[in-house]
């Protein structure tokens, strides 16, 4: 049977976490959920989280992946909460690592802290093949927003390309955060747009433009016949002198500071001070 695509959003962060499974009451993996986090008052919610759950227990499926394509900087990761309630193993790219040890000097995290990825249930190597229920899958290294950014091929038809691209008249997402780049981001893209022309590919965010509502999925051919900014004719040169131009101008996303150093936990928050308070650091002056 086909993958089945169940997509989740969150209004908050614009962003899409999904559902991917076979069959009622087979097993399944979630991709990218969301923790809700208001930064005015510093306090987390899980109503993202529970839809999918919801969701889960409707359809008797059993969890086997909590997958993320990469360490967030505009949401926080539910991922163990719903391992908590579900059960199932975190996973994400083994570059992680550098992704950890960038974000532990930045933010002087506590020297206990690894920079081995080993906060996460598995790291998944470079095109490793794995299974969800029956459905055969890869995860795909595509660096260029982070270093660490994955996509995950399922089924043979269906790409989860996180944020390497987003719908075609949206384009594709910036690559000046630490260890981001243009040139590696065309790379990756285009080993997404190698895939046959009927190869679905769902997205992390979109950001519609005015007059049209927000979706997650387009295919491969649309990508390549109209993606503004890497449809086919745009060379590297080009795609990098637009990305590092546009990237230029754009502001820190809103959650990026409490999100990161969260999310390269796989979703844990810092571990409590001696008042059995958790605090997150906030950098002075350092973006």
């Amino acid at each position: 049977m086909p993958a089945l695509i169940e997509a989740f959003l969150d209004p908050a962060s614009s962003t899409y976490s999904y559902v991917v499974y076979e069959t009622d009451g087979g097993l399944c993996a979630i991709v990218d959920p969301v923790l809700d986090y208001d930064a005015a008052s510093g306090r987390t919610a899980t109503t993202q989280a529970d839809t999918i759950i919801a969701f889960i227990r409707a359809h008797a499926l059993q969890v086997q992946w909590l997958l993320e394509t990469h360490a967030h900087a505009d949401h926080l990761s539910a991922a163990p909460y719903l391992r908590r309630e579900l059960g199932g193993k975190i996973a994400i790219g083994e570059s992680i690592s550098k992704v950890q040890d960038v974000f532990k000097a930045l933010f002087n995290l506590e020297p206990s802290f690894r920079v081995d990825g080993s906060q996460f249930d598995h790291l998944f190597a470079p095109d490793e093949s794995f299974m969800i229920g029956n459905l055969k899958a890869t995860a795909l290294h595509v660096p260029g927003h982070t270093p660490a950014d994955m996509a995950y091929l399922v089924d043979g038809n269906v790409i989860l390309a996180g944020d390497t691209l987003f719908l075609p008249d949206v384009g594709t997402a910036r690559c000046d955060f630490p260890g981001g780049n243009a040139q590696q981001m065309f790379s990756s893209i285009h080993k997404l747009l190698a895939f046959p022309a009927s190869v679905r590919l769902y997205v992390c965010h979109d950001y519609p433009p005015e007059g049209r509502e927000s979706h997650c999925m387009s295919t491969v051919g649309e990508q390549r016949k109209s993606n503004i900014h890497v449809r086919d004719g745009i060379d590297e040169g080009a795609f990098v002198a637009m990305r590092t131009q546009r990237d230029a101008g754009l502001g820190m996303p809103t959650l990026l500071l409490p999100a990161i150093q969260v999310n390269v936990r796989a979703g844990n928050l810092p571990p409590a001070e001696d008042n059995g308070v958790t605090y997150l650091k906030i950098p002075i002056n350092q973006f």
